[in-house]
């Protein structure tokens, strides 16, 4: 399974941005997909996720910003960042989660870089 993520860059506070993850396989093959972002510095930490019914979870920062949202069709997922804030830069990472009966299955993508300027 491949994860590749685009979208990130470089904007000022208070801008957008649109995240993308692009999975090489359907994305209904996966119980979760979700977005994690790690500053310098700080560990990883869940920054919002959907899961394959829909449902939707946040970290409390970014509740009222940040949508994630999938495109069943073309196997993506989407996170729409408004109202950027400087503490919200960092490498954003695409992630995809499958139940086995052993556990649970883990995909990364390689990560891309968000910074906003204040």
């Amino acid at each position: 399974v491949q994860l590749v993520e685009s979208g990130g860059g470089l904007v000022q506070s208070g801008g957008s941005l649109r995240l993308s993850c692009a999975a090489s396989e359907s994305i209904f093959n996966f119980n979760t997909m979700g977005w994690y972002r790690q500053a310098p510095g700080k560990q990883r930490e869940l920054v919002a996720a959907i899961t394959s019914g829909g449902h939707t979870n946040y970290k409390d920062s970014a509740k009222g910003r940040f949508t994630i949202s999938r495109d069943n069709a073309k196997n993506t997922v989407y996170l729409q960042m408004n109202s950027l804030k400087p503490e919200d830069t960092a490498v954003y990472y695409c992630n995809a989660e499958t139940i086995r009966v052993w556990g649970t299955q883990t995909y990364w993508g390689q990560g891309t870089q968000v910074t906003i300027s204040s």
